[in-house]
């Protein structure tokens, strides 16, 4: 089975936006909506022990995607890698996958008037290339491949972290597959869903 994704380490992200940017300018995205949008988790302890660390928010691309489940037109649908794309030429615009979704990782686009999310840049993938935000992180905190096979990128980071180290969103029943890597030195694995963007 195939199951792309993304994989981050919080560990070496330093909260710098290019992974927002260059999503925006890679996919055209409006202002006021985000396919990725980076978060502060922190400051957590005392002064002047306390701890911080950058949080990237995408869409899980989800095994058991609900937002998939909920659209009426069939617009929200999965790849055969895994992947959960939006046929905006389908969507209507009901906003029905974004009640679904645990984390707020839709869009509406009211110039489209569309729902929108992270395509892991499909388009790009199909050339050969990676995410737009892959390529664009300077800390090298971005990982891209089938989460499914040991030898990729994604696989690889995960077992170089040791389990201990690998998180994912809390499990709505949807099995998020994006996992990110952070070390207690860094801090206290927090999130705060639903609706990180």
């Amino acid at each position: 089975m195939t199951q792309k994704t993304l994989v981050i380490d919080l560990d070496r992200c330093i909260g710098c936006f290019a992974c927002e940017m260059a999503c925006k300018q890679e996919n055209n995205v409006p202002l006021g909506v985000y396919y990725n949008k980076v978060l502060s988790i922190g400051p957590m302890g005392k002064f002047p022990n306390i701890k911080q660390y950058f949080l990237p928010a995408v869409c899980q691309h989800c095994k058991d995607a609900p937002c998939v489940k909920v659209c009426p037109t069939g617009a929200s649908y999965k790849t055969e890698d895994g992947q959960v794309l939006v046929d905006k030429a389908k969507c209507i615009g009901c906003k029905m996958c974004m009640a679904a979704c645990p984390y707020g990782a839709r869009s509406y686009n009211p110039e489209a008037k569309v729902v929108e999310k992270c395509t892991l840049c499909h388009h790009l993938q199909e050339v050969g290339d990676k995410p737009a935000c892959v390529k664009a992180c300077c800390s090298k905190a971005r990982f891209f491949g089938d989460i499914d096979d040991p030898e990729s990128d994604v696989s690889k980071a995960i077992a170089a972290a040791g389990p201990e180290n690998v998180h994912s969103m809390p499990d709505a029943g949807n099995r998020p597959t994006v996992r990110y890597i952070l070390h207690k030195k860094t801090g206290d694995w927090q999130v705060n869903p639903p609706k990180m963007l």
